[in-house]
C-alpha cells in the first residue's frame, strides 16, 4: 500500500507544471455503431441532441462519422459515432471505456424516466452515484449510457431545436468509465497529463474530476475479460486542449513515457494526437478550435456531408456509398431482417427504376453503387452482400480453385438469394418484372446460375466478367429474359464468356454482348454500354 501511494504520487507530481495544467476536461467521446438510422433516432430523436456534423471518416473515408452535441457543437458536449454499418460486434472489457455519462438537470430525472417508458426503453434507476441521481440506459448498440443529474455541469448553448423542453435538455458530457487492469497507473496517467484530480472512491471506482467539472471513473477491472473493438463499443475518449501549443507540450511529455503517442492529426474541426494509457484505453487530446462552424453556418450545422480534403474517393461517390439516414420525423427506409445484408441508395429525385447489385469477390453491398449511379443517376440501388467468405472477404459461394467451385454451396446460396428477393419484393414493394440485376464476376456468376436454378426470378440482368460455374445445368426456359454480357478482352475469364452466351441463347434468353479493351476490372468503359442497352430495353 505504501509503495502504491509512492508510485501514484510520483506519477502525479508534474500536474502543477507549465502548460500541462491547462488541459482540462473531455472534448468528445467516440463510439462505434452498427445501424446509422437507429443511432440517429436514439441520439437526435430520443435524447434530442443536435447533429452538428457528418463527415466521411478521416482514417477511413468509407466510414460515416456523425457528431452530436449542444446547439453549437461546443467541445465537451460532443458524442461522435463511427458508422460500421452491419459490422461485426465488439466486446466491452478492460482497456476500454465501458459507460458514457451525460449531464442533465437533477430535477429532470423524472422527465427522462417517463420519456424512456414512453419510447419503450428499459431503464435502471434512478440510483445514487457519488451523490448524483443517475438513470441508466442502453443505446441501440447496447452501449451503456447514463443520464446524471449534475446541476453545475451545464452547456453554454443548450439545444432547443428538438422536441424536448430546453430545461430538460442534455447539457454536455458528464463523464466516462474507464476499465483498467492497472488502476493506479491509469489514474496517475490521467492526473499527470490531462489535468484530472482525485475526488472520491466507491469500492473499485476512483472518481477523477477535471477543472471543467466533468469526470472520469477509473474502475479496477482486474478479473474482467479484455475489450475487443467492434460495433457497440467505445473507441476512445478525447480530452480538451485550449490551443495547439498545449497539444505540442503534452505530446512532448508523452514521448518521454511509454505512451507512444501517434503523430499530430489535422481533423479540420480540431487538431489532435492519440496515445494509449497504461491500461490500454485509447485517449486523444483535441484542440477546442477551429470548431464545428469552420465549414457550416451555425443554423445549418449537421445538414451536409463533408469529406477529408485528401480523400481518394470524391464526395459524389461517397454520398452514394455511405449509409443514408433520415432525421426524426422524416420519411425513411424501414429495413427488414432478410437472409442477406443489404443497403439501399435512394437518389434525391428517384425515377422509380430499381437495380439489384451483386458484388464480386472481396467487394460488399456498396461496391457497385458508384458505377451504377453513373449509369442511371436517378435509379434506386439495392446492394446485397454475399454470405460466403474467403480470407475474411465476402463472396457469393465457395471457390475450390480459381476455375472450380463448390456446387452445393452455389445451389444453397442461390436458394437463399431467391428467398431474399421474395422477401425484398414483399417488404419494400418492388415490382419483380421491373428490377434490373447487375452482377460482377462472382456475383454475375451467381446470377447466371440463378437463371437455371430458379427460373422466372430474374427477368433482366447485366452480367459483368461472367462465366458458367455450374457443372450440371438443369433445363430452364429463359424466354422473356433479357441479358447483357460484357467481358474483358484481356480477362483470363473472358474465354468462357462465349460459352455462357451460347448456353443462355440456347435456353431462349435474349442476349446482347460486348467486349471492353481492358481485363477483369470494372471501369468507365462499361457505363455507355449498359446505358445503350437500357435505352434499347426501355423502348
Amino acid at each position: 500500500m505504501i509503495f502504491a501511494t509512492f508510485i501514484l504520487a510520483l506519477l502525479t507530481t508534474p500536474l502543477q507544471s507549465g502548460l500541462l495544467s491547462m488541459v482540462s476536461g473531455i472534448h468528445h467521446v467516440t463510439a462505434i455503431t452498427r445501424k446509422v438510422q437507429a443511432n440517429v433516432d436514439f441520439y437526435a430523436g430520443f435524447l434530442g441532441m443536435r447533429l452538428v456534423k457528418q463527415t466521411a471518416g478521416y482514417e477511413d473515408v468509407m466510414q460515416l462519422h456523425l457528431l452530436y452535441g449542444d446547439a453549437a457543437g461546443t467541445p465537451g458536449s460532443l458524442l461522435t459515432f463511427l458508422v460500421w454499418e452491419d459490422g461485426a460486434p465488439g466486446r466491452a472489457g478492460y482497456g476500454q471505456i465501458s459507460e458514457i455519462s451525460l449531464a442533465i438537470n437533477p430535477a429532470s430525472i423524472g422527465y427522462w424516466l417517463t420519456r424512456a417508458m414512453s419510447f419503450g426503453l428499459r431503464s435502471e434507476g434512478p440510483a445514487d452515484e457519488f451523490g448524483e441521481p443517475v438513470l441508466r440506459l442502453k443505446d441501440p448498440d447496447n452501449i451503456i449510457l447514463k443520464l446524471a443529474g449534475a446541476k453545475n455541469v451545464t452547456s453554454p448553448a443548450a439545444w432547443d431545436g428538438a422536441s424536448i423542453p430546453v430545461e430538460h435538455a442534455v447539457q454536455r458530457v458528464r463523464g466516462a468509465t474507464m476499465l483498467t487492469e492497472k488502476p493506479i497507473e491509469s489514474r496517475g496517467f490521467l492526473e499527470r497529463h490531462f489535468g484530472y484530480r482525485f475526488q472520491a472512491n466507491r469500492g473499485t471506482i476512483d472518481r477523477l474530476v477535471s477543472q471543467s467539472g466533468d469526470i472520469i471513473d477509473v474502475r479496477d477491472a482486474r478479473g474482467f475479460w479484455s475489450g475487443a473493438p467492434g460495433t457497440g463499443t467505445v473507441d476512445h475518449v478525447a480530452f480538451r486542449a485550449p490551443d495547439e501549443e498545449t497539444l505540442l507540450s503534452v505530446g512532448k511529455a508523452l514521448e518521454a513515457t511509454d505512451a507512444s503517442p501517434t503523430n499530430m492529426h489535422d481533423r479540420k474541426y480540431f487538431r489532435s494526437l492519440y496515445a494509449r494509457e497504461p491500461g490500454g484505453t485509447l485517449v486523444e487530446l483535441a484542440t477546442d478550435k477551429p470548431g464545428m462552424t469552420v465549414d457550416e453556418e451555425h443554423a445549418a450545422l449537421g445538414t451536409k456531408l463533408f469529406a477529408p480534403p485528401d480523400a481518394i474517393t470524391n464526395l459524389d461517390e461517397l454520398k452514394v456509398m455511405l449509409p443514408q439516414f433520415s432525421m426524426p420525423g422524416q420519411p425513411r427506409i424501414n429495413y427488414r431482417e432478410l437472409p442477406f445484408v443489404h443497403r439501399f441508395y435512394t437518389p434525391p429525385d428517384p425515377d422509380g427504376s430499381v437495380f439489384v447489385l451483386l458484388h464480386g469477390s472481396g467487394g460488399n453491398e456498396t461496391t457497385l453503387m458508384p458505377l451504377l449511379n453513373k449509369v442511371a443517376p436517378r435509379a434506386t440501388l439495392l446492394g446485397v452482400r454475399g454470405r460466403a467468405t474467403e480470407e475474411g472477404f465476402p463472396r457469393w459461394y465457395k471457390r475450390i480453385t480459381p476455375f472450380s467451385f463448390d456446387q452445393n454451396d452455389i445451389k444453397t446460396e442461390a436458394e437463399a438469394f431467391a428467398a431474399f428477393i421474395e422477401g425484398a419484393v414483399k417488404s419494400y414493394g418492388l415490382d419483380p418484372k421491373k428490377v434490373v440485376y447487375v452482377g460482377y464476376s462472382n456475383g454475375a456468376n451467381l446470377l447466371n446460375s440463378l437463371l437455371y436454378l430458379h427460373p422466372n426470378l430474374v427477368h433482366k440482368a447485366v452480367l459483368l466478367r461472367s462465366m458458367p460455374v455450374l457443372s450440371d445445368y438443369p433445363h430452364a426456359d429463359l424466354k422473356g429474359t433479357d441479358l447483357l454480357v460484357i467481358s474483358g478482352k484481356t480477362d483470363a475469364y473472358g474465354k468462357y464468356a462465349s460459352e455462357l452466351e451460347v448456353r443462355l441463347k440456347s435456353s431462349g434468353a435474349t442476349v446482347d454482348s460486348d467486349v471492353i479493351p481492358g481485363g477483369h476490372d470494372l471501369g468507365d468503359a462499361d457505363v455507355p454500354i449498359i446505358q445503350k442497352w437500357l435505352l434499347q430495353e426501355n423502348r
